[in-house]
């Protein structure tokens, strides 16, 4: 069984993302400044209002580091990182202020064109990435990401981005915040007969969201996800199963609005095979063992996954090149602290 890829469509903004924009502020931290906050190592938690001043806390005490962060703006920086200049744009909300330049400065930095709503109404989302030794604690606070206006998508400015690309990635988590967004997009994708791609993302979208996830079912072109939430959308879909292969089996037979694209389910699962579910089939991949002693972080792997994946199938690279490269991306993303890739020209390590 081969990719139904094979067509290079790369090019100026050919791959265009939506999710929630975040500023990671990533800081080397002491237990002291943990227990402040009552926080536990290797957790990851929306900020209540006790949380509030630790991301200018960490700014004002300790060196700190900026990265564009959000599940989708992690995906879209990798797969930049494999593209030539300028072809991701980057669509979500953040503010004018001075974490919402700081965001812009991260995702340019990284080669993403961002084409953000301005919310005037909240402060641009920020994720502190806490390190204390080997441990890792997020505190998210999405504040202008939850902001989303579809009136912004369907301006003269961003929709001529959209009738422009080919290809389109929606994480799960934009579901919270405009499934009216995803399903627009999601049309043009299949009335165009262009790629359209979405991430489960987290176990609560298929199973608080059901709904609205639902909805965006006959449009997906490739669906990503991992062992969770593909458990979770066999419970929320009564599916029965825990068997990975039967869930994306499943999911790939469902109906489609652009029968031109086979349906293509991916579904990773740490360390183990990477499940691919495509024209009634199964295939499996093994995943390149990473040293224990080597990983420093597993939070962003999946983004990472993505990102390597989409950076290939731009150019028409057959399936097992596209998985091959999210399997080297995700390994390189463990061995660092948050969702940062190495730098450097990453082109060369793929033919």
């Amino acid at each position: 069984m081969q990719s139904n890829n094979s067509e290079n469509i790369s090019g100026k903004g050919t791959l265009i993302g939506m999710c929630n924009p975040l500023i990671d502020i990533i800081a080397t931290v002491d237990q002291d400044f943990l227990n402040k906050y009552d926080l536990k190592a290797n957790d990851a938690i929306l900020a209540e209002d006790k949380h509030f001043p630790i991301y200018d806390e960490i700014v004002e005490k300790f060196n700190v580091e900026y990265a564009a962060g959000g599940a989708g703006q992690n995906s879209l920086r990798g797969a930049q990182r494999l593209l030539p200049a300028n072809s991701t744009i980057f669509i979500g909300c953040a503010a004018d202020d001075k974490y919402g330049k700081k965001l812009k400065e991260a995702a340019t930095a990284d080669g993403l064109e961002t084409a953000y709503c301005l919310d005037p109404s909240a402060p641009t989302g920020t994720c502190a990435t806490l390190i204390n030794g080997y441990n890792r604690s997020l505190v998210t606070n999405l504040a202008a990401a939850n902001n989303y206006k579809f009136e912004h998508l369907k301006s003269a400015e961003i929709w001529s981005k959209i009738e422009a690309a080919k290809i389109f990635y929606i994480t799960g988590y934009f579901v919270t915040v405009s499934p009216q967004s995803i399903l627009e997009v999601a049309k043009h994708a299949a009335e165009n007969n262009k790629l359209f791609c979405m991430n489960i993302s987290a176990p609560f979208i298929p199973q608080f969201f059901k709904k609205d996830f639902e909805a965006a079912s006959p449009y997906w072109d490739v669906l990503f996800g991992n062992e969770t939430e593909a458990e979770a959308f066999s419970d929320s879909f009564g599916l029965g199963t825990k068997d990975l292969k039967e869930i994306a089996l499943y999911i790939s037979k469902l109906p489609k609005a652009n029968a031109a694209r086979p349906r293509m389910v991916i579904i990773t699962h740490g360390p183990k095979e990477t499940i691919v579910a495509i024209n009634g089939e199964i295939r499996t991949f093994a995943v390149p063992k990473v040293p224990l002693e080597e990983i420093v972080d597993c939070n962003g792997a999946g983004d990472a996954f993505v990102g390597g994946f989409l950076g290939q199938y731009v150019f028409g690279k057959p399936l097992e090149k596209c998985i091959d490269a999210g399997h080297w991306m995700a390994g390189q993303v463990i061995r660092r602290s948050g969702a940062v890739y190495p730098e450097g020209d990453l082109t060369k390590y793929f033919d």
